[in-house]
């Protein structure tokens, strides 16, 4: 087993959210500046992290500045929630940091084993999801690096810990192997339903979650770093193509697979800006660039904005 898969791995979890006090103590003369200068509550406007990577950065999808807010190396946001996942020194190794429309401080702040990789919000803005990195599962090879996911409720403060620790469903039959890893959640509004990636020997699966039974059923392999649409019919994903990963469309209910005009080797969590479009992240000659493009397979990449971690904010529902 490795450090974190074992049956006291909530017991793990508790410990850190209750040192979580004596973190934020530490923290007294943190200087981020939140999201005081962001509008969260303004539908249809941009939010990506900047050229450098480490501050969240809000406009309009004309390009029009509305502000710059804290210090992260993962965003994302919807309903006026915005989680910031950022990278710390010490045992924690990082944070999700949980803000609101007009505050300069946080609503929630998690501790988080584990080095920032995806972020997201459900469409009400009442869970928040994220994905790190860590080192040190005994199935890995040394200095190999494995990924964790978790998911936090932000209306009754309810942790529901790893997706390591939830039920396993493959072909009908139970299973837990000890080098499961899960990333890249995306969320229905039903604030129950999810999708998420999980990989075991070798092969990846796109898993459907359920809050409520905390089990993952397998739907389909090699799909990464699902991103649910708005209305809920399509998942647009990385696709594992000879040694490239190539952007897809995936149809829920009938199974086509639609390849985007994007080109191959995108390592991004797409991005939906409305039920036609999706956004990813691109790094050209050492900069990040935010691309659009048709959903349906057609037309071509379009240039954005500078910048990382696309979402789109949203009204309250």
């Amino acid at each position: 087993m490795n450090v974190i898969r074992t049956a006291g791995a909530t017991a793990v979890i508790v410990a850190l959210l209750g040192a979580a006090a004596a973190t934020v103590a530490w923290r007294g003369a943190d200087t981020d500046p939140g999201t005081g200068a962001l509008r969260l509550d303004r539908p249809g406007t941009l939010v990506v992290m900047d050229a450098k990577g480490t501050r969240v950065r809000q406009q309009t999808r004309e390009g029009e500045e509305l502000g710059t807010g804290p210090d992260c190396r993962r965003v994302a946001v919807a309903a006026g929630t915005l989680v910031c996942l950022r990278g710390l020194p010490g045992p924690f190794s990082s944070e999700v940091r949980v803000y609101r429309p007009g505050k300069s401080k946080p609503e929630v702040t998690l501790p988080v084993w584990g080095q920032p990789s995806r972020a997201r919000v459900s469409p009400s803005g009442h869970l928040v999801a994220w994905t790190v990195f860590r080192s040190g599962d005994s199935y890995a090879a040394s200095g190999q690096f494995s990924t964790t996911a978790g998911i936090y409720d932000l209306r009754d403060g309810k942790h529901y810990g790893s997706l390591e620790d939830f039920t396993v469903l493959v072909d009908g039959e139970r299973t837990q192997p000890d080098d499961m890893n899960f990333w890249g959640v995306t969320f229905a509004a039903d604030d129950r339903t999810f999708y998420a990636t999980m990989s075991s020997k070798g092969t990846t699966h796109l898993v459907r979650g359920d809050l409520a039974t905390r089990e993952l059923t397998a739907q389909r392999t090699n799909v990464e770093c699902p991103s649910l649409s708005p209305d809920e019919t399509r998942i647009a994903y990385k696709k594992k193509v000879g040694a490239d990963w190539q952007l897809h469309v995936l149809h829920l209910r009938t199974g086509e697979d639609t390849p985007l005009a994007a080109p191959a080797g995108i390592d991004d969590q797409a991005a939906w800006m409305d039920d036609d479009t999706v956004a990813y992240g691109k790094v050209e000659q050492g900069k990040p660039f935010v691309y659009t493009v048709p959903a349906d397979g057609s037309g071509k990449p379009v240039k954005l904005v500078e910048g990382s971690s696309p979402s789109l904010t949203t009204s309250e529902r």
